[in-house]
C-alpha cells in the first residue's frame, strides 16, 4: 500500500510524435502551445501535478528533449523540482522508459509513482485519485474516464441494411487515459518483461501482466475533462477558450 509515501511524478515525453507530423519534426511532441496564452502542452501537466502535491517529478525525454529542458530547466517556476533522463533507444516503449529509469537508478521499488503520459490533457483530480489508490491494497490505479466519444461514426445493422446511424456517439465503457498511480514494489514484474530491444507497454504488457498475476490493480473512474493531443487532426481541434476555462485555476496569481 502507498501509506503515508510521498508521491513522485513521472512524466512519458520521449516519443517521436509520428502523429503530429509535420509539426513534431520540428517541436518535441509535449511542447506543442496550446490555449490562448500558447503555453507548452507539457507546462498544464507539471503545473497540474505541483496543484495536487507532487513536487518531484522525473522527465523521461528523448525525441528533441533538449527542448523539454531548456524551457523548464529545475521547475522553480512550477514550484517543483524536475529531474529528466534520456530515453535509452535499446529499450523502447514507454515500459522500456521506465526501465531505463529503474535501471539509471531514477526510479526505485520502494516508493509511489503517479505516471502520466505527456500528450494528455487533463484537469482530472489527482488528490482523489491518489487518496484512492492509498485507501486500498492496489499496486496500481489506472485512471479511467466513461465520457469518451468515438471519433468514427456507427452504423447498426440488419443484414447488409443500416437500421440505426449515429455520429461520433458516446462511448460507456470504461477507458484508460493514461494516467497512473503505481507502488515501485510493482516495477519487478516490468523487469521480468523486459527483452533486449522489444518494445515493452505500460498499458498493453504491464498492466496486463499485474492482473494476470492476482495483484490488486484498481480503476479511478472520472468524468473530468481529458483530451489526447497525440494527433495533428486531435490537436488542431483543441479549443483554446475552453482550454482557457478549465485550466485557469493552474495560473491563478499569474499575468
Amino acid at each position: 500500500m502507498a501509506g503515508s509515501k510521498a508521491v513522485r511524478g513521472v512524466v512519458l515525453c520521449g516519443g517521436k510524435g509520428s502523429r503530429l507530423r509535420p509539426l513534431s519534426y520540428y517541436i518535441a511532441k509535449p511542447m506543442v502551445p496550446i490555449g490562448r496564452g500558447q503555453r507548452p502542452l507539457l507546462e498544464y501537466v507539471l503545473r497540474l501535478m505541483s496543484y495536487h502535491g507532487i513536487k518531484q517529478i522525473l522527465l523521461l525525454i528523448g525525441h528533441k528533449g533538449e527542448q523539454i529542458k531548456n524551457y523548464f530547466r529545475g521547475g522553480d517556476f512550477l514550484g517543483a523540482e524536475l529531474s529528466y533522463l534520456h530515453d535509452d533507444p535499446s529499450m523502447p516503449g514507454t515500459g522500456g522508459a521506465i526501465l531505463n529509469a529503474l535501471r539509471k537508478g531514477m526510479m526505485d521499488e520502494d516508493s509511489t509513482y503517479l505516471i502520466y503520459y505527456g500528450d494528455i490533457l487533463s484537469d482530472i483530480n489527482l488528490s482523489e485519485m491518489l487518496k484512492l489508490h492509498r485507501s486500498t491494497s492496489a499496486v496500481a490505479t489506472l485512471a479511467v474516464s466513461t465520457a469518451y466519444t468515438l471519433p468514427v461514426s456507427i452504423a447498426e445493422l440488419d443484414g447488409n441494411r443500416i437500421v440505426r446511424f449515429e455520429e461520433k456517439p458516446a462511448f460507456k465503457v470504461p477507458v484508460g487515459i493514461g494516467i497512473l498511480a503505481l507502488e515501485g514494489e510493482a516495477l519487478k514484474h516490468l523487469r521480468e518483461l523486459a527483452r533486449e530491444g522489444e518494445e515493452l507497454d505500460l498499458m498493453k504488457h504491464f498492466l496486463p501482466r499485474l492482473i494476470e498475476l492476482g495483484l490488486d490493480v484498481r480503476a479511478y473512474v472520472t468524468r473530468a475533462f481529458w483530451y489526447d493531443v497525440g494527433s495533428l487532426e486531435k490537436y488542431e481541434k483543441l479549443d483554446p477558450d475552453e482550454v482557457e476555462r478549465r485550466f485557469s485555476f493552474l495560473f491563478k496569481g499569474e499575468a
